[in-house]
């Protein structure tokens, strides 16, 4: 018999209770969970290796989340039919739970560790994203695994100006703000997240309500931890040492470590003159090491670098290309450098450059994104590459990684705060091509991203920048550096790195990374004040080169409009069997789709042409336009009856010219005076309601002979 499963549980507020247990699944594990909120259940699991592997000099975690479509009572839709390889959602939720569970782990921890987290029941309203990260953290919580702390991860929204901690899927359509923060009972950890132009004080206030919370969860873990009784953490062998060969490295090292860092302006001239300093201090001990004192050289050099360059930065106030703490890098921008995209834009910061294209898509190319509780299309694409040259290196082209997932969703969720409503036709694919590295691509890409689409002419109202921004600190005299602008070398250096995006009005997006304990409150205020200043500073430069988005797209990009109709018309633009929307789109080039919303239908009309789309919107408003009683029209002759002709007087609207409206004399026929294809003025003169037939006259046009009519005479009446 399974033993009594263990509980606890909390209220996150207004009675939704969040249950975690332990003891009844997945028991051979070293740790594991379910965590429970409505019908929502996510299973957790982590196991560790006991031993490194053999020369392993960093620390292999490995963390994945994954739906099941049988937690929804749906059916994967791929050609297999099972779950494959993690979508890009999956992939985002992974670094959420990675980048908080990290730096848990002792730093000389070197086992392979596998954490996963899957959601096995599904509830439509409740979030899954934000109890992934309490379910991991608990799984690490009642193993014998050896963590520093244990933590916990809630996503705070505001909601009608109210900060919400985990709101539902339902309200979480309405909030302006949407933040992931993660954190342990005392520090801030990770934060990920965008907002419409929210303030720098408003990001501080959702970090306060969120380590509130946090808080609460991380009590629960522990009263569940205590009530499994695990005793202590496992040992694990601890990598190898020797201080003689630290303090060798020390003396012949830190002074030519110094005179490198704060000489070489350039990221190729201070790797060259690392590199070969390093080759001269493995030289320097002889040929008496073994290998792995050779490794011990190598780390202690790496070591010793870290902390020199910190150091300089903390008491110099001398960063590694020279530049002020506080200084952006050099901007360089131009938009239409290329011919054939719909849209532009190349941006360098420093030894940062991307390259980024617009392109206009159809709604039949918008994006599925599936996940177990929903399937939803996106009109708004935005794929971020990293090759290897960006960094002069040489790597097999394997597709994007997590890195480029993260990076290019951190782009996309800023810039798409500015992107126009539903109401705008095209489908939006930006594509940034990372061609140099040297600190915040990602920053890059947003800079890109929005010169590109104004240069597209995609109506953004504002133009959206970015900028890393980096923290040094030293505990032991309360020393501390903010720097704007940071390269790849300061982003490993550092103790917190966050990117933050916005416009002149607000933040649109952040992502922050925090490595040390007792970050103050006050000093995330400095940063962020800091990182704003150095935001507008790069808007101004971007201002500058495209002030506004242009007004149309450019003549080689494909024209479509968005058109809403009342239900109804729809049956009548397509026609029977389709033949009205077909002929429209034979005879004017276009592609039109049509999809029901709500009460209304929506229009999509797409011409590789400007004219063509005119003359399909033309005749399209055409269809859905009301005829006016005494209206004059300019109709054309479909057919020809003994009592008169049938005419076209309005898109897909036909009438009858009665052969008594034809003309003031009385006619036997039609011949000689109307045939089928002829272009005929005709007046609305009324409209059986009954029958919704119109009744149409020419002669009502035509002025009225004094003479009657049916003496034969006067024939040019016709």
């Amino acid at each position: 018999m399974l033993q009594q499963p263990i509980q606890s549980s909390f209220d996150l507020g207004n009675g939704r209770i969040v249950t975690i247990e332990t003891g009844r699944l997945a028991r051979q594990a070293d740790g594991a969970v379910t965590v429970k909120q409505g019908n929502c259940i996510l299973l957790a699991t982590v196991c560790a290796n006991r031993e490194p592997r053999e020369g392993q000099d960093f620390f292999p975690l490995s963390v994945d989340y994954q739906e099941k479509f049988a937690s929804a009572g749906r059916i994967p839709g791929s050609f297999f039919k099972r779950e494959g390889r993690l979508n890009d959602y999956e992939i985002l939720v992974s670094r959420l739970i990675d980048r908080s569970l990290r730096p848990l782990f002792p730093e000389d921890y070197l086992c392979d560790v596998q954490v996963l987290v899957t959601l096995i029941s599904s509830d439509p309203e409740i979030m899954p994203d934000s109890l992934a990260c309490l379910a991991a953290s608990a799984a690490l919580a009642v193993s014998n695994i050896p963590i520093k702390e244990i933590i916990s991860e809630v996503r705070v929204a505001r909601i009608n100006g109210a900060m919400v901690v985990n709101p539902s899927r339902t309200e979480l359509a309405s909030a302006d703000m949407d933040f992931m923060i993660g954190a342990t009972s005392k520090n801030l950890m990770m934060v990920e997240g965008e907002s419409k132009e929210c303030l720098e004080a408003d990001v501080v206030k959702a970090l306060a309500v969120a380590h509130d919370a946090i808080r609460i969860q991380i009590t629960a873990q522990e009263e569940l931890k205590a009530k499994v009784g695990v005793q202590g953490k496992r040992d694990y062998p601890k990598p190898a040492s020797d201080e003689s060969i630290q303090q060798k490295v020390n003396e012949f090292a830190t002074e030519r470590v110094y005179t490198i860092s704060k000489g070489a302006s350039s990221k190729a001239d201070r790797s060259l003159g690392y590199d070969l300093l390093k080759k001269e201090l493995i030289a320097s001990f002889g040929t008496e090491l073994t290998s792995e004192q050779t490794k011990l050289v190598k780390k202690y050099y790496e070591d010793l670098k870290w902390e020199v360059v910190r150091n300089m930065m903390l008491d110099d106030k001398i960063r590694l290309d020279g530049r002020a703490l506080d200084e952006v890098r050099g901007l360089n921008m131009e938009v239409d450098v290329l011919p054939s995209p719909h849209g532009s834009a190349l941006f360098t910061r420093g030894e940062t450059q991307s390259l980024t294209t617009i392109t206009f898509g159809t709604p039949l190319d918008e994006l599925l994104v599936e996940s177990a509780a929903k399937s939803e299309y996106n009109k708004f694409i935005l794929h971020y590459n990293f090759p290897a040259f960006s960094t002069g290196e040489v790597k097999p082209m394997r597709g994007p990684g997590r890195r480029e997932v993260g990076h290019g969703n951190l782009a996309l969720r800023s810039l798409k705060q500015m992107m126009p409503g539903n109401d705008y036709a095209y489908t939006v694919r930006v594509v940034s091509d990372v061609l140099e590295s040297n600190g915040s691509s990602s920053m890059a890409t947003v800079c890109a991203g929005s010169l590109a689409l104004m240069d597209a002419g995609v109506p953004i109202p504002k133009h959206v920048s970015g900028v890393a921004m980096g923290l040094i600190t030293r505990p032991t005299d309360g020393k501390y550096a903010i720097l704007t602008d940071i390269l790849g070398d300061e982003d490993h250096l550092g103790d917190m790195d966050f990117k933050v995006t916005g416009t002149r009005d607000g933040i649109c997006g952040i992502q922050m990374d925090i490595k040390i304990d007792g970050l103050s409150m006050e000093t995330m205020m400095e940063a962020l004040e800091q990182a704003r200043k150095g935001r507008l500073h790069i808007l101004d430069a971007m201002y500058q080169e495209i002030a506004a988005a242009r007004p149309e797209v450019k003549p080689h990009a494909p024209r479509m409009q968005k058109l809403f109709i009342d239900k109804e018309f729809i049956g009548a633009i397509i026609g029977p069997q389709g033949k009205i929307i077909q002929e429209i789109q034979r005879e004017t080039g276009t592609t039109i789709n049509i999809e029901e919303v709500g009460n209304q239908g929506e229009v999509s009309v797409f011409s590789p042409a400007k004219e063509g789309l005119e003359r399909a919107v033309a005749w399209i408003k055409g269809i859905v336009a009301m005829p006016e009683v005494g209206e004059e029209y300019e109709s054309k002759v479909k057919s020809i009856m003994p009592y008169g002709a049938f005419v076209e007087f309005m898109p897909g609207k036909q009438g009858l010219l009665h052969i008594s409206e034809v003309s003031w004399k009385r006619l036997e026929n039609l011949d000689g005076i109307l045939k089928e294809g002829d272009t005929v003025k005709v007046k609305l003169v009324g409209v059986d309601h009954k029958t919704g037939k119109f009744k149409l006259s020419r002669k009502a046009l035509m002025p009225k002979p004094d003479f009657n009519p049916e003496d034969g005479n006067n024939n040019n009446q016709n």
